[in-house]
């Protein structure tokens, strides 16, 4: 930020500076140009003055002595000639050398016709410049005298003032950014600041610590304000996270307790039925509320599991993939056996990705767990691992009945349950009513805290592929 604003603040310096001595190194060749013009343009109407008597009486020693010490003082050949425009005096033999490409000067003047002005003479012009006023007797055009003078001492002092008006334009700059860098360092102080704290309050506020605040005694009143409000927004979105955080995990005992002793209850209820000739609805009733009474317990395992995913920030690791895959495996293959299923393991070895490994955990448990459930008995459930282009995947694969293809933009979302493939009616497979609706939502969740990417996959034989996938590290 400081960086583009010193460049802006430097470029429009730069546009100033230029934009000022352009127009006077312009002005300033002009006025030169115009200065020997007229300097010149005297000594050549004064020629043609002197030159009236002898282009009439042909007597030209006193005009040739006359240009001839001009040319010395001043290195500028002079030329008086007639009519037909043939030299009848001149202070070198040939005085319009190297000047023919002025030569309409010459025949203007010859037309009775003044020099007009020349164009600015610049630096790298190196052409002389020619003037030519009519010899006039009688108010007849009877020659002209012409003059050519070198600019070369023009030239130069045009390139002196350019190099006058450069090096003044250099110390202005470099006055004008040294000037600039404490001025930027002051307007960015505040602007800094936020954005060094913008980048961690996010982690701070997740993980429970108060923000480090950002508030800058520096800058601009409008900035200083910015960042005031900045750590007020701060400090509210940390205590309304951590309240949250203190709710659930609050709630979460407070109605572990009454679900246990409510359950319980409904066991020894169970055992006193057996008992008793109870009517067949009653003990339908008694199954349906142990029934309910347990989906509320998922449930709430559920929804303590995902707060915990969704609070949880962890620096990155080392995690390798082997062990903690083997650890899973032998976790759930009891409950697989159980439930009539394979769990396999397959895939290359030796894969390390940089994650929390609490996180990682969490994720595929919540992804077995929704495969456990909805595959049929008999079936399998497939845990693999590839490398693609460099990524990192984890993938678990069950045979259940899957989900629709317009289902799986909303598999992720808490409590959504998907209609089964051969017909109406929440969930899918045959264990559908243990279901939560959070699994996957968990899964998602925990992805993002694992800084890892979670892709739902229908293959072409039917059940659910869910991809935790790893981008190659840059």
């Amino acid at each position: 930020m400081r960086t583009r604003l010193l460049v802006v603040v430097t470029v429009l310096v730069a546009a100033v500076v230029v934009g000022l001595g352009v127009p006077l190194g312009i002005a300033g060749a002009s006025a030169s140009t115009a200065e020997m013009f007229t300097d010149r343009l005297g000594d050549t109407t004064r020629f043609a003055a002197l030159a009236q008597r002898p282009v009439t009486d042909s007597d030209t020693a006193a005009l040739q002595a006359e240009i001839a010490r001009y040319d010395e003082l001043f290195g500028a050949p002079a030329a008086i000639l007639d009519r037909q425009g043939q030299v009848l005096v001149a202070s070198r033999p040939e005085p319009l050398a190297g000047a023919r490409e002025d030569a309409t000067r010459v025949g203007l003047a010859l037309a009775g016709r003044r020099s007009p002005p020349p164009g600015t003479i610049w630096p790298w012009d190196t052409r002389p410049m020619l003037l030519a006023e009519p010899v006039l007797v009688g108010g007849e055009v009877r020659g002209a005298a012409l003059t050519i003078s070198p600019t070369g001492g023009l030239r130069r002092g045009v390139l002196a003032q350019w190099l006058l008006l450069a090096a003044a334009g250099i110390i202005a700059f470099a006055a004008a950014a040294l000037a600039a860098l404490p001025l930027v360092r002051w307007i960015l102080a505040p602007v800094e600041r936020l954005d060094a704290g913008t980048a961690g309050v996010a982690a701070s506020v997740r993980a429970g610590r108060p923000a480090d605040p950002v508030g800058e005694e520096r800058g601009p009143p409008e900035l200083r304000r910015l960042t005031r409000h900045f750590d007020a927004m701060a400090a509210t979105v940390s205590a309304t996270l951590e309240a949250q955080r203190a709710f659930v995990a609050d709630a979460g005992h407070q109605l572990r307790n009454p679900l246990t002793a409510l359950r319980l209850r409904l066991a020894t209820l169970g055992e006193d039925l057996d008992d008793l000739p109870a009517p067949d609805d009653v003990r339908e009733g008694h199954r349906a509320a142990v029934e309910e009474v347990d989906r509320l317990t998922v449930v709430l395992d559920a929804l303590l599991a995902l707060a915990r995913t969704e609070g949880r920030v962890a620096p990155p690791v080392a995690v390798r993939v082997d062990a903690l895959l083997a650890e899973r495996v032998e976790t759930w293959e009891v409950l697989a056996e159980h439930e009539g299923l394979r769990l396999s393991r397959a895939g290359p070895g030796g894969l390390v990705v940089q994650s929390d490994p609490v996180t990682v955990t969490t994720v595929l448990d919540a992804v077995l767990d929704n495969a456990v459930k909805y595959s049929p008995s008999g079936g399998a459930v497939e845990l693999t691992t590839a490398r693609v282009d460099g990524a990192v995947e984890i993938a678990v694969r069950d045979h259940g009945p899957g989900l629709r293809p317009e289902e799986l933009g909303r598999a992720t979302e808490r409590f959504w349950r998907g209609s089964p493939v051969g017909g109406p009616g929440p969930g899918h497979g045959q264990h559908a009513e243990r279901g939560s609706g959070l699994g996957l939502a968990i899964a998602a969740r925990g992805a993002e805290r694992a800084g890892a990417e979670l892709a739902l996959e229908l293959p072409d034989d039917g059940g659910l592929r869910v991809v935790l996938r790893w981008a190659p590290p840059s």
